[in-house]
């Protein structure tokens, strides 16, 4: 008997009509079906739009791209189980997630390793992490590329964050990861663990000094009406991967491979682009509304963190790639 979890995913699979032999469609387009836990103006949105156009246009109309957002195919771990599974053929789904899978992923978002935007953008643009990404196809699934999250910084409630003192007393809300939570001390801070969603209320009511997070985010989801000092810590910079099963890609032509993978590297830098134009408007519509927003000097915070990161690297494999990723910068 199926248990829960795998009626689940046998379920959508017939309700998507999909099936392993994904090349094997008599028709001469075949449907790859994406999933996306955000919504359709998202800079990653965006982006996967843009690679299906390329790819359908590149391949002569043999590939069309469906994406369905604000998750409706379920929520990140669900998505990449249904990729896994061959129920759908992509997803876009968050770093820490694959990094259950092979542990080496958790390099990609230590804190400070990148010096900013430009150096993660270059890291995602070149080829340093192409073992890594394909490490992971013996899960059944293949990393085609990574995505920017944006860089995560502090908003508080009372005052700018612009030192590890500043920081002293102030309970921040965090992702329910333990890295983040330990990320905190090293910066000075007490980090709360909570959902998303009960943020805004918590800092309202004073459970919460504050929080951290992108300038979209912070933006998109009037943080900004309670907690209006915004201090560009850039603490952490965390990925998003764009995933793929591997009987579909297997199942295409070696020159249709190549022309998907190319595509999907080349839709790295699209994502960058967007995401950052929309970094801008996001802070006009939060300096409308009141916030602040103050520039940090970030050397005393990345000297206090360096313990965390070494202790965090374990493996040899991940502290040379530590130091690959570093040597970008």
């Amino acid at each position: 008997m199926l248990n829960k979890k795998a009626f689940k995913v046998a379920t959508l699979a017939l309700t998507l009509g999909t099936s392993i032999g994904f090349a094997s469609f008599a028709s001469a387009t075949t449907e790859m079906k994406a999933a996306f836990n955000q919504s359709k103006f998202n800079p990653q949105y965006l982006a996967l739009e843009d690679f299906g156009q390329k790819l359908n246009e590149q391949t002569d109309g043999r590939y069309h791209l469906t994406i369905y957002a604000n998750e409706l195919l379920g929520d990140q771990r669900a998505s990449l189980e249904l990729v896994q599974s061959g129920a759908i053929q992509m997803a876009i789904v968050a770093n820490p997630l694959v990094e259950n899978y092979n542990s080496d992923f958790g390099v990609l978002a230590l804190p400070y390793i990148y010096n900013g935007p430009k150096h993660q953008e270059a890291v995602y643009t070149s080829n340093v992490l192409d073992d890594l990404f394909a490490s992971s196809k013996k899960f059944g699934f293949e990393v085609l590329t990574a995505y920017t999250a944006g860089a995560r910084s502090m908003y508080t409630k009372k005052a700018p964050v612009t030192s590890i003192a500043d920081m002293k007393g102030q309970k921040i809300r965090v992702m329910q990861s333990d890295t983040m939570i330990s990320m905190l001390a090293c910066m000075g801070g007490t980090g709360v663990p909570m959902g998303q969603g009960e943020v805004y209320t918590a800092i309202q009511q004073g459970v919460l000094d504050g929080a951290e997070n992108n300038e979209i985010t912070y933006a998109d989801l009037k943080h900004y009406e309670v907690a209006p000092f915004y201090s560009r810590t850039r603490h952490v910079m965390v990925a998003d991967l764009v995933v793929i099963n591997n009987d579909f890609i297997d199942a295409m032509t070696p020159s249709d491979q190549v022309i998907l993978r190319k595509l999907a590297k080349e839709s790295t830098t699209t994502e960058f682009t967007i995401w950052n134009n929309n970094i801008s408007k996001a802070i006009a519509v939060a300096k409308a509304n009141g916030a602040t927003f103050t520039d940090v000097d970030i050397a005393p915070f990345q000297k206090s963190c360096k313990p965390l990161q070494e202790k965090l690297l374990v493996k040899p494999a991940q502290i040379a790639l530590f130091k690959t990723i570093r040597s970008l910068g």
